[in-house]
């Protein structure tokens, strides 16, 4: 399950980057305006990249959010594209959204998978 999760959120941060980076006119629009459209893209990022790496998941936020800039800096050299600072500030904040997202995930499955016989300490005598 874990190299689909894996698979799933490469996959993801494949379609982001040509999006970011490709002709304008072949990007997805979802008629959420700009920064709607990009919140929804890089929540998804931060959920499935704090899913897919639960034991790393403090240091491949701080990689994504290093790796958010680098993107909207390298549309200084993308054809139509116009880097901008309050992009970036979107893009990491719901990108880091997206991780906390995933570790409140992770304490939801781990406090509720726990058995209720298993936190009681026995047979009452």
């Amino acid at each position: 399950m874990s190299s689909l999760v894996r698979y799933f959120a490469w996959l993801l941060a494949a379609a982001v980057t040509f999006a970011t980076l490709g002709p304008p006119g072949l990007r997805p629009h979802a008629n959420l305006g700009q920064d709607g459209e990009h919140a929804l893209a890089f929540v998804l990022v931060g959920l499935a990249f704090g899913l897919a790496y639960r034991r790393r998941r403090l240091l491949i936020a701080a990689a994504a959010v290093v790796l958010i800039g680098v993107l909207e800096l390298m549309q200084f050299w993308a054809p139509g594209r116009h880097a901008r600072l309050e992009d970036f500030l979107v893009d990491a904040a719901t990108a880091c959204l997206g991780f906390a997202l995933a570790a409140a995930a992770d304490w939801l499955l781990t406090r509720f998978r726990a058995s209720p016989a298993a936190t009681s300490e026995g047979p009452a005598e």
